[in-house]
């Protein structure tokens, strides 16, 4: 009897504990998961720095002439490559139930700065290169705000 009485002491105290260290692991699911606004955020930004690339290569066609802007483009498109990487290590940490790491949501702010900066001193007198650069800037400045979205809504 008395053994009995141990094994269910040591049972339900494992169970109890296993309570109290379980509760960080379920919230920290719970903001992986997200809600919907947090997932139409993560997909907004993939989707739109994958536009924002296709359209960046059409304007490395359009500038080839012109090296300093092609110079400037290629620039565009390193900066929007490495946000897609550094969304892709967070996609990673997501898959495994890690924690996000800080500096990949850093490189991914940091990369679309520098991709919107550079894109934004790009200029041509050709009205339809003109036009392919307002889209790719609307396309990029898109992506970021659905990263703010991921910022602030992902929590």
């Amino acid at each position: 009897m008395v053994r009995l009485a141990a094994l269910a002491l040591a049972f339900t105290s494992f169970l109890a504990g296993s309570q109290i260290y379980a509760a960080p692991a379920n919230e920290i699911a719970a903001r992986q998961i997200g809600n919907l606004q947090c997932n139409l955020d993560r997909l907004s930004i993939v989707a739109g720095l994958a536009a924002t690339q296709g359209t960046l290569k059409k304007l490395t066609t359009a500038l080839a002439n012109d090296t300093d802007a092609a110079d400037g483009i290629k620039s565009v498109k390193d900066s929007v490559s490495g946000a897609q990487g550094a969304i892709g290590v967070i996609g990673k940490a997501l898959i495994t139930g890690q924690k996000a790491p800080a500096e990949a949501r850093d490189q991914v702010q940091g990369n679309l700065t520098a991709a919107h900066d550079a894109l934004s001193g790009i200029n041509s007198t050709d009205t339809n290169v003109a036009s392919t650069l307002a889209k790719a800037l609307t396309q990029l400045t898109n992506a970021q705000l659905a990263g703010d979205g991921v910022v602030n809504n992902c929590k």
